[in-house]
């Protein structure tokens, strides 16, 4: 997963052709690290996804944008537009990420 480390990069990521996934998280944040335990096998999964995060705390006014309100927090994007949100409550599971990206194949 790379990391986006400035706005500039971000807008530009999302607002790409090809959907992206955006995970918000934080160093010190113990349900970002419990994810990242889990997510390869997903990312694998779901790779017509291009997958990036974002440390919440670099970049406060991205979250504050596009309402991230805990983490992490996995945000859907295409051409520029958030399709999807999974909340910081519904992602601490792999279950709960793969259940929130099948819905999305829908």
């Amino acid at each position: 997963m790379n990391s986006i480390t400035t706005a500039q990069q971000f807008n530009e990521i999302i607002n790409g052709n090809d959907p992206v996934i955006v995970k918000f998280q934080a160093g010190w944040c113990p349900d970002c690290t419990r994810m990242d335990m889990f997510i390869d096998p997903i990312i694998e999964e779901y790779n017509q996804y291009k997958w990036f995060d974002v440390n919440r705390d670099e970049l406060p006014e991205l979250a504050e944008q596009w309402e991230v309100m805990g983490i992490p927090s996995l945000l859907i994007f295409k051409n520029g537009a958030k399709t999807a949100h999974l909340h910081s409550a519904n992602a601490k599971s792999p279950e709960s990420v793969t259940e929130f990206l099948s819905a999305q194949k829908a």
